[in-house]
């Protein structure tokens, strides 16, 4: 997934475009996927087996693949490799939401009964329209004021953020939100008046660890990382609340606009380890660069993992 998402910055390069690089990277990929099928194949519940291998097969020859994004970078043609990436991607998102549902361990008893929780993955599709009544141009399709951006939230490794983030998607608290861009983000309102005295931990996944920290940061100078890193474009995390760095925002969240030119040593951000990242973008990447101050979430819909919210009892 790496590999292909080093595509994405490696198209914005404006002039000659470094298609062996692509290329190596989609080999790379194509190579682990047919390799480690049986891996990939295993950890998917007995139910969902059959249909897990017809999208890993989608994935690696299907007219969304591997394959046939690897033959657009050999045509070196820009608009193919860009619309191709994105299809190979989706199935990416596929075959993850097949996953065994379900956490592999007990959040704290104190955050389980007050917070919804995320029990496996799940789909938001947002649709964004245009503030000043300009219009976006998506690769591959035509322009229009409205463009429709997807993000898979991770409810393994952010269990709490995903929920809750998922459980006011549901409740349409996003319908009309605007957005503003700020440094390498764009980020929505903070809707102060729908969450008052409402806040969640801080929650971060440390790489080998099988279990969420909570209220801690990470710190990446000490070789600490994050299961879900912020450094990926289109990376998808919620705001410091405005009292505590300890806890998120209960309710704004942001699209981190990567960029390695302003990144650190080794490519990582410098707010690595700071924010609850909980899902990522996977169909519209070439939308969020066109987002501007005021324009607005028209509509936010879970569309896959409303299975797998589970709500706190009411006491």
């Amino acid at each position: 997934m790496d590999t292909l998402e080093d595509i994405s910055y490696l198209l914005r390069i404006p002039q000659r475009k470094p298609y062996g690089t692509m290329e190596g990277n989609v080999k790379k990929a194509l190579k682990i996927a047919v390799d480690e099928k049986n891996s990939i194949l295993a950890s998917i519940p007995a139910e969902l087996k059959e249909r897990a291998s017809l999208v890993h097969a989608s994935l690696i020859e299907g007219k969304g693949g591997l394959q046939t994004l690897l033959q657009s970078i050999k045509e070196q043609d820009a608009d193919k490799v860009s619309v191709n990436l994105a299809s190979t991607l989706d199935t990416v998102a596929e075959l993850e939401l097949l996953q065994a549902p379900g956490l592999s361990f007990l959040l704290p008893e104190q955050y389980a009964q007050q917070y919804p929780r995320l029990s496996g993955r799940g789909t938001v599709a947002f649709t964004i329209e245009k503030g000043d009544g300009s219009t976006f141009s998506p690769v591959g399709g035509e322009q229009k004021n409205t463009a429709t951006i997807q993000v898979v939230i991770d409810g393994y490794s952010a269990p709490l953020t995903a929920g809750n983030f998922a459980k006011l998607v549901m409740d349409g608290a996003y319908n009309g939100t605007k957005l503003n861009c700020i440094n390498q983000a764009v980020i929505s309102d903070n809707g102060v008046d729908k969450n008052t005295g409402y806040s969640v931990p801080l929650e971060i996944m440390p790489s080998g660890q099988f279990e969420p920290l909570y209220k801690t940061t990470l710190s990446v100078q000490d070789g600490e990382l994050p299961v879900l890193p912020l450094s990926v474009y289109g990376a998808l995390a919620m705001a410091h609340s405005e009292a505590s760095d300890e806890y998120s925002s209960p309710y704004q969240f942001f699209f981190y606009l990567y960029d390695k030119r302003s990144a650190g040593l080794g490519g990582i951000s410098f707010d690595e380890g700071q924010f609850s990242v909980f899902g990522y973008t996977t169909t519209g990447r070439d939308i969020l660069p066109q987002i501007k101050t005021g324009d607005v979430i028209r509509s936010a819909k879970l569309i896959e993992g409303q299975d797998r919210l589970v709500l706190p009892k009411e006491s």
